[in-house]
């Protein structure tokens, strides 16, 4: 056990050292994150050293279960790949300029409609593209209209990794969480929806409260013209995601997994756009963007973790501090722990190592349990930047623009809304 917990701490640690001083590795031409490469190679000591069997990581790679970790990331990837294509349509920066119209030259306003729609967004679509697409464009609006840009980028990560919560598909540590105890799409909003509505609003009082000072200048810049060239191929995006969204809500009832809807939806959504590029005689240039920006790397880390994990709960790790946790006030106890670990080892990583965890936790108390978990891994990405993988592409982003947010003022704002917006989350489930 002495060796494997040794394997496991280190690599913990390395990836957030990792994350913190050197994100991207470069492989000759190739550029990749650190985080992911660092598990791998853990995963695979574990491995070497016979911590586990490789029958006994392969037959959970196999199994027909929910918490086969091969259709969790089927699920996510898919999703995310329905919602960059309407990104590279040019969709969301069109809401985002409708969004600017409606201000005017009032920052007060700007604050309140783009935490509105990054919120809307975020429940259909996902946390992660949704980072991916505003944060550009606020840090491009801020510059051209002479503003402070850190109430909108707070706002924006704020709203995005809250509102991520309402539905199961919203975060992959939903879906891994969710259907690994077996929740269903409808099961999931009859007890979420409410803790997400309280968060939400607690989230947009702190924010405001923090930011109130700096919202009082008028907006000199004006909104750029986005217009969508391709309305078709828009509309096809929409109502793939549309149905596919409408599909997961049914799934329970009409007998179909999950992952397999929305597998089936990207395949859809793929041959359409292939027919209508044909027709036209053009390239897929979409289907080949959503292709490169899909997170294949999400891949090899949960796998790994995955493994991490099944040594864990081999060895009797996960049992022990499942015991010490223990089943009295579940919610609050699993909430808090989980939000904090996953400031230590990134929320997808806890979320695995939880699932495990909770096998120990009384049936009576499980309901709270798994719920307090998903509010944790959520709720958790705003504390530190290391929290989820979104703060890590969100700082990404930053550093490529020239805005500097600190660790320091990261942290300060995380302390000022994620406390409060937790505890709310936690006593409404």
């Amino acid at each position: 056990m002495a060796l494997t917990l040794t394997i496991c701490i280190a690599t913990c640690m390395v990836m957030i050292l990792g994350v913190l001083f050197f994100p991207k590795i470069r492989l000759g031409p190739l550029r990749m994150g650190s985080y992911w490469l660092v598990a791998m190679i853990g995963a695979l000591l574990l491995l070497a050293t016979g911590r586990v069997p490789l029958s006994t990581v392969w037959e959970a790679l196999v199994s027909d279960t929910a918490i086969n970790p091969l259709k969790i990331l089927i699920l996510f990837i898919s999703m995310t790949i329905l919602s960059i294509y309407l990104d590279e349509l040019g969709f969301f920066r069109y809401l985002a300029n409708k969004t600017l119209k409606r201000a005017g030259k009032n920052q007060v306003k700007l604050f309140f409609y783009l935490y509105l729609i990054v919120s809307v967004l975020t429940v259909f679509t996902s946390n992660d593209v949704i980072i991916l697409s505003f944060t550009p464009f606020i840090c491009y609006f801020a510059r051209n209209a002479k503003i402070n840009a850190v109430p909108y980028l707070a706002a924006e990560f704020v709203a995005a990794n809250t509102w991520s919560m309402a539905l199961i598909i919203g975060n992959p540590t939903n879906i891994y969480l969710g259907t690994s105890y077996g929740i269903g799409f409808v099961e999931y909003i009859q007890t979420m929806w409410l803790p997400t509505l309280g968060a939400g609003v607690t989230a947009l009082a702190m924010l405001y409260l923090i930011s109130r000072k700096k919202l009082n200048k008028p907006i000199h810049g004006e909104a750029e013209r986005v217009v969508i060239k391709d309305k078709l191929s828009l509309w096809v995006g929409i109502v793939h995601l549309a149905v596919c969204t409408v599909l997961l809500a049914l799934s329970s009832y009409i007998g179909v997994e999950m992952w397999l809807v929305s597998a089936l939806a990207v395949l859809s959504l793929v041959f359409w756009c292939l027919l209508i590029d044909l027709c036209r005689r053009h390239v897929p240039d979409e289907l080949v963007a959503c292709a490169m920006r899909a997170p294949w790397q999400l891949i090899p880390f949960v796998l790994s973790m995955f493994v991490m994990t099944i040594v864990l709960s081999e060895q009797g790790v996960t049992d022990a501090i499942g015991r010490f946790l223990g089943s009295q006030y579940a919610a609050l106890k699993y909430g808090v722990t989980s939000f904090l670990t996953a400031n230590v080892v990134n929320n997808i990583p806890m979320s695995v190592l939880f699932c495990s965890i909770m096998k120990s936790c009384d049936p009576a108390a499980l309901h709270d349990a798994v719920y307090a978990t998903i509010i944790g891994s959520n709720i958790g990405a705003f504390l530190t930047p290391i929290g989820a993988l979104a703060g890590i592409m969100w700082s990404s982003i930053l550093n490529d623009h020239g805005i500097h947010f600190s660790y320091l003022r990261f942290v300060k704002i995380g302390i000022a809304v994620a406390f409060p917006t937790l505890l709310v989350a936690l006593l409404l489930i």
